[in-house]
């Protein structure tokens, strides 16, 4: 099975929200996921990104893959560097 932590759409039509979950990579964008670790915002100014340190790391340890999206956000909040240092 084939983990990745990607982005998941909520909200109404035209007012998107965003979980970032952790899935299986087969699975629907919005369907079924293992763990919700973060959510994103793009509709405050500036965007609202919020991310759970410990379960991310957890997951990027475990073997998951981010989508570029997420990868972009783990890298702006200096968890992506924290990641490797561990590695």
């Amino acid at each position: 099975m084939a983990v990745s932590i990607r982005l998941s759409r909520f909200g109404a039509k035209k007012v998107p929200y965003y979980r970032i979950v952790v899935t299986d990579s087969r699975r629907a964008r919005d369907g079924k996921f293992i763990e919700q670790v973060g959510t994103y915002d793009p509709r405050k100014n500036p965007s609202v990104v919020k991310l759970e340190e410990e379960s991310i790391l957890r997951w990027l340890g475990s073997g998951a893959q981010p989508t570029e999206t997420v990868k972009r956000f783990l890298k702006s909040s200096g968890l992506w560097q924290k990641f490797l240092k561990s590695a």
